[in-house]
């Protein structure tokens, strides 16, 4: 299983290499505040990265979300349980 990860992993990067030296070329960006160069590869990369970390945040934020609505829905549950056995 190792094996398999491990070439998977070097197929993934190999292509990553390839792909950074076929869109070597510089992209512009204007941000308003400033403008800056940076090769097609590069940008690819940090938006995938960026891509990455806001889908991961928005899915944690949104199971704790839940998580906690359910934590509260079972507490009044249970609340409620109580003061009707009393």
């Amino acid at each position: 299983m190792r094996l398999i990860v491990m070439l998977l992993l070097l197929l993934f990067i190999a292509g990553g290499v390839i792909l950074g030296a076929l869109n070597a070329d510089l992209v512009g960006y204007d941000l308003a505040f400033a403008r800056i160069q940076v090769p097609k590869g590069a940008a690819l990369l940090a938006m995938l990265a960026l891509g990455w970390i806001l889908g991961g945040l928005t899915a944690w934020l949104g199971v704790t979300t839940r998580h906690r609505r359910e934590r509260r829905r079972a507490a009044k549950v249970k609340g409620a349980k109580a003061s009707k056995a009393s």
